[in-house]
């Protein structure tokens, strides 16, 4: 393609209007249109590359969303499974099932969230005592602290994502690039389809929506994506542990197993986001 090209056929597909007014001046490597193998629809639910991801290509893509109206990602497989690189190549995914993002409130969805999952001790689903899970995300117990204040942005965020592409991608060259039509890179992997949280929400627009909102207050990015993973960078990460206590808490709501599963407590959790310009996310 040469710059300023229409779009080629497999990725106006994407679009519902067509994308007759949109462009991208980037080359891409081979790769296809992806539709669902869960559910029947009128359009493919993301462009995906046959290998792995170029270097340098994610910032490029990134830097062209505006006119490409295409969010790329870095996809991760399940066991690295080469064969199918399941959710993506084999059309794991369910775009038909999600809501729009922009329907939601991200703090009623937050706050939602964090009442589920500190309440579970009280029907027996677990091992926890209330007042075992209670000590789990003290100080605040079952109390939801509410979202946390936006702090000031100490990097750029386009370049906080940029750099994060090219680390990962340093660290798993064989990750495939992923093109969504999305209007921002929190509608991605709504949009896309994914599932990865189904044990703990089936429809990925609820997390698109905190996704736009930290977006926003935290300069964040949608990054990479796996089978059941999210990693996104930060432009405006919290800088002492108090401020890292209630991002924290909204982590906690959003993905609970980063907690339950990887640590002890929100406290030991939150003292990992303190100037952490990277977060990451996996469901069980």
């Amino acid at each position: 393609m040469t710059d300023q090209q229409p779009l080629p056929a497999d990725l106006r597909a994407l679009f519902a209007d067509g994308a007759a007014s949109r462009v991208l001046s980037v080359p891409l490597p081979p790769g296809r249109a992806v539709r669902s193998e869960e559910e029947v629809g009128d359009r493919p639910a993301f462009w995906f590359s046959d290998g792995s991801a170029p270097e340098g290509l994610w910032a490029r893509l990134r830097a062209e969303h505006a006119r490409s109206g295409l969010w790329p990602l870095l996809l991760d497989a399940l066991d690295d499974d080469a064969a199918e690189y399941r959710p993506w190549g084999s059309g794991e995914v369910c775009p038909g099932a999600m809501s729009a993002p922009g329907g939601h409130d991200a703090a009623a969805v937050l706050a939602g969230w964090w009442a589920e999952h500190t309440g579970i001790g009280d029907n027996g689903d677990d091992d926890l005592s209330p007042a075992e899970r209670a000590a789990v995300t003290a100080p605040y117990g079952r109390d939801w602290p509410g979202p946390a204040p936006a702090p000031a942005a100490r990097v750029d965020a386009d370049r906080a994502a940029d750099d994060l592409a090219e680390h990962v991608l340093d660290g798993h060259p064989s990750m495939r690039l992923g093109l969504v039509a999305a209007e921002r890179g929190a509608d991605a992997v709504a949009v896309a389809g994914w599932t990865g949280p189904a044990n703990y929400t089936e429809d990925t627009a609820e997390l698109s929506a905190v996704l736009r909102d930290w977006e926003d207050r935290f300069g964040a990015r949608v990054v990479a994506v796996g089978f059941d993973t999210l990693l996104l960078s930060v432009a405006a990460p919290p800088a002492t542990l108090a401020e890292a206590l209630v991002v924290a808490a909204e982590h906690f709501a959003f993905c609970p197993d980063n907690v339950w599963q990887d640590t002890e407590t929100l406290t030991a959790y939150a003292e990992r986001l303190v100037d952490d310009h990277s977060w990451a996310f996996w469901w069980d």
